[in-house]
């Protein structure tokens, strides 16, 4: 008949329905506030140390929901977010720093939709709470970071290759190299040539210097590269912060958004995911003299800085160690009692601190800490931003053995400095410092407000266009309305499986949906009253009016489906939110609109003679 789905067709809609209902359950329950407990390092708790937290929670007199154990963390539940917050800074305050306190929102999803994978959506910044940033890494710093590292493995390259020069130096984007005399240069090609070929060479009129500088493709992939680099120590940053469902993504070329759902202490936030921070281990030069190198004599070999008080150093030009080779790093109390950060290497740098301190037993070591930091100035009436680069030493000891993969760092003001620097440490150093140019903090009381007024508009907006299908289509517009209700099940489905974030662009997304689901009905069933009006059958009305009106529904979706990969695509943060939903919802409205619809109109009309439609 023409008004009937074959068997299969009408088993595949309902199984649709029903697996999309299942997976859309997830949603209906709440979530509880809770604190997860986890190792710094990644491993899984002991029995002991989940006795430890368990006794400490039970300490503050406040009593858990639930105390679960899981993975190797622990999260305990509670039934509100004082209890939550209280219960956070006891255990931050008595675990140390072996341990990760998380505040965290927990599902309250039952077991047997979890095991088949169901879950409810994220919920983003602006229905959670919590700070957004948005940082701009400094791309010049990336590169001339680059060219100073060139700079040394310049002159080992040159000594290694018995290449005589005079000096290595950097200058106007140039490493210029002069040599001893020109009957050099062919020794510095052949180094050059074998060594460092990913540079380009100018040879000036001076027949005894040569200028190396970077090629565009390398200066490209350093780019490219510190944005990745620096994406992956923020994500280190914000796991050893304890942030649960951190939000970390490139935008464009040199931006990053980071949103730390549940943070509430917006200034530690800013402190560890903007500073740019490392050490460097050098020996001291005790051979020349400080004074000349402050009146502006200083060694070739050495470099000049300041100590902590003020007093000039002479320290060697090669490092020993960079932060780059810690591979962890915790902070305590030395024997005397003094801030310190335990470190450890890895193997290349283990070996090179070995042979150092092995040749220089008797010899001062200095650390040096190396910070940047961001400033605004007004200038002219507009403000100006500019970085410092920090350097400082803040540390002296004399090398009494030898050493390599652990040992400890010392010259701290306070415990907090050596927590907040064993944290940079573990964490990584920032390929390329970074700039704060966006920063908002949502509170929890703002992010249920935003809940509660999206689900209203949401509610009158479905229920405004229920009641006018109802009223003007009858029977037709219920059976729209039913597959109106399908559509929006789909899309909260599809993104629960998809564990995609859900904000207030997105709710607007799925509210949208519903005026474009009814949209497609609305042609259908003006089509089929113009095919009564012709003179044909009911039956035959509403197979031409489905058949001859799934041409414009296509094309209206199609246009419309267009303009939201295109948002995707080149939008960023909220508005790649609006748009996932957007092409979710126009999808699903084409399947139940079309389908949907068509199915319950078979089960009614399609089977029994009929004399007029309730349209």
């Amino acid at each position: 008949m023409q008004n009937s789905y074959p068997l299969w067709k009408n088993f595949s809609i309902i199984t649709a329905f029903l697996v999309a209902l299942i997976y859309a359950l997830p949603n209906l329950y709440g979530e509880d506030p809770s604190v997860q407990v986890s190792s710094v390092g990644g491993n899984a708790l002991s029995q002991q140390q989940m006795q430890q937290v368990e006794a400490a929670i039970k300490a503050t007199g406040v009593s858990s929901k639930a105390f679960e154990f899981k993975d190797g963390r622990v999260l305990a539940r509670f039934t509100n977010t004082d209890e939550q917050l209280k219960v956070a800074d006891v255990l931050r305050d008595s675990m140390g720093n072996n341990m990760t306190v998380a505040l965290n929102l927990a599902p309250t999803t039952p077991s047997w939709l979890q095991a088949i994978g169901a879950d409810a959506m994220y919920l983003g910044l602006d229905l959670r709470g919590g700070v957004h940033f948005l940082l701009e890494v400094d791309m010049d710093a990336a590169v001339k970071q680059k060219e100073e590292r060139y700079i040394d493995d310049v002159r080992q390259g040159l000594r290694t290759g018995n290449v005589h020069y005079q000096s290595v130096s950097k200058d106007a984007g140039f490493i210029k190299i002069k040599l001893k005399g020109p009957e050099d240069k062919p020794a510095l090609m052949t180094v050059l040539n074998k060594d460092f070929r990913t540079l380009d060479v100018k040879e000036p009129e001076a027949q005894d210097e040569v200028w190396l500088t970077l090629s565009e493709t390398e200066i490209k992939e350093t780019k490219k590269t510190a944005v990745a680099q620096n994406m992956t120590t923020l994500r280190n940053r914000v796991n050893e912060l304890g942030v649960a469902e951190p939000v970390i993504q490139q935008q464009g070329e040199n931006r990053i958004m980071v949103q730390l759902p549940g943070v509430q202490d917006t200034a530690r936030a800013k402190e560890i995911l903007g500073t740019t921070a490392t050490l460097e281990y050098r020996l001291v030069d005790v051979e020349h003299d400080v004074q000349k190198a402050v009146e502006g004599h200083v060694p070739v070999g050495s470099r000049l800085y300041y100590e902590k008080n003020g007093a000039p150093i002479l320290l060697d030009r090669r490092i020993i160690v960079t932060g780059d080779q810690i591979v962890d790093a915790s902070s305590g109390m030395d024997q005397d009692g003094r801030p310190a950060v335990f470190i450890s290497l890895n193997g290349v740098g283990a070996a090179k601190m070995g042979k150092v301190t092995q040749a220089s037993v008797g010899k001062p070591m200095a650390v040096v800490f190396i910070e940047y930091k961001a400033e605004t100035n007004v200038v002219n009436g507009e403000k100006v931003r500019h970085k410092e680069k920090v350097e400082k030493v803040i540390s002296v000891a004399t090398i009494q053995g030898v050493f390599s993969k652990r040992f400890q760092t010392t010259g701290l003001d306070g415990p907090q400095e050596a927590r907040n620097l064993s944290l940079l440490l573990r964490a990584g150093a920032l390929a390329a410092p970074v700039d704060i140019v966006e920063e908002r903090t949502v509170g929890p009381s703002l992010g249920q407000d935003n809940i509660d007024k999206g689900m209203l508009s949401f509610i009158v907006g479905f229920a405004l266009v229920v009641l006018f299908m109802a009223v003007y289509y009858k029977l037709f517009g219920m059976i729209a309305n039913m597959a109106l209700a399908f559509n929006v099940v789909i899309v909260v489905a599809i993104l629960s499986l998809l564990q995609a974030t859900l904000t207030l662009p997105g709710i607007a997304g799925i509210i949208l949906t519903v005026g474009m689901s009814v949209d497609a009905n609305v042609l259908i069933f003006e089509r089929i009253k113009e095919e009564i009006r012709d003179g044909n059958s009911p039956h035959t009305s509403i197979f031409l009016g489905y058949d001859k009106a799934f041409a414009t529904i296509l094309d209206s979706h199609f246009t419309n489906l267009v303009v939201a990969v295109v948002l995707f695509a080149f939008g960023t943060g909220s508005v790649k939110g609006f748009a996932v939903t957007l092409i979710i919802g126009i999808l699903s409205s084409m399947f139940t609109a079309i389908n949907g619809t068509r199915m319950i109109i078979n089960w009614i009309y399609g089977t029994r003679r009929v004399e007029k439609l309730s349209i």
